[in-house]
């Protein structure tokens, strides 16, 4: 009889929770945070490339970014790439740095934070769910194919179920967190 391996279905679940933890990385609160702007990507040498590889970002005070771009040509696609991001933020070159000033957050910014991060929250658990059903496939297949038995069957897929409730748990907490820390004035 052979084993199943979960270490697929745990390795995806984590995936799903670390896409959701870079996500809400993204997501502006009061504070500056260099994470920010890592969806940015800037047009350079004829492709485009992670803002982090033309520049080194840095946050010098609570509510500024500073990028402070290595190749002097670059300073202005940086600028642009920062614009229109649509983070709402607007950038101002000063030599090779670019100051990224963030905006106070009104109440009805907040709440729109607060839905993008209920979306991103949403997104992780069906991803976790997604896993949960292929690991449930699996184990089917392997009774079916005669690999484990009826009861290891139910035991295997209660630890699958174990795995996804505290990975749903993990991200409720995550969004909680999130959440709070967005409407915190």
């Amino acid at each position: 009889m052979a084993t199943p391996d979960l270490s697929d279905v745990k390795r995806r679940m984590d995936g799903a929770l670390e896409t959701l933890r870079k996500e809400f990385a993204g997501l502006r609160t009061g504070r500056a945070s260099p994470n920010l702007l890592d969806p940015v990507m800037v047009d350079a040498y004829g492709s485009s490339m992670p803002l982090t590889q033309v520049g080194t970002v840095s946050v010098p005070e609570p509510r500024m970014i500073n990028v402070t771009v290595w190749d002097k040509g670059m300073v202005k696609a940086v600028e642009k790439a920062i614009r229109d991001a649509g983070l709402g933020l607007n950038p101002s070159a000063d030599g090779q740095t670019v100051r990224v000033p963030l905006p106070e957050l009104n109440q009805e910014r907040r709440k729109e934070l607060s839905k993008v991060a209920s979306k991103y929250g949403e997104q992780a658990r069906v991803s976790v769910r997604n896993v949960r059903r292929d690991g449930m496939d699996m184990l089917k297949k392997m009774e079916k194919d005669g690999d484990i038995s009826e009861d290891e069957l139910t035991r295997w897929q209660t630890e699958v179920q174990n795995l996804t409730d505290s990975h749903i748990k993990k991200i409720d907490e995550s969004l909680a967190a999130k959440e709070k820390e967005i409407m915190q004035v």
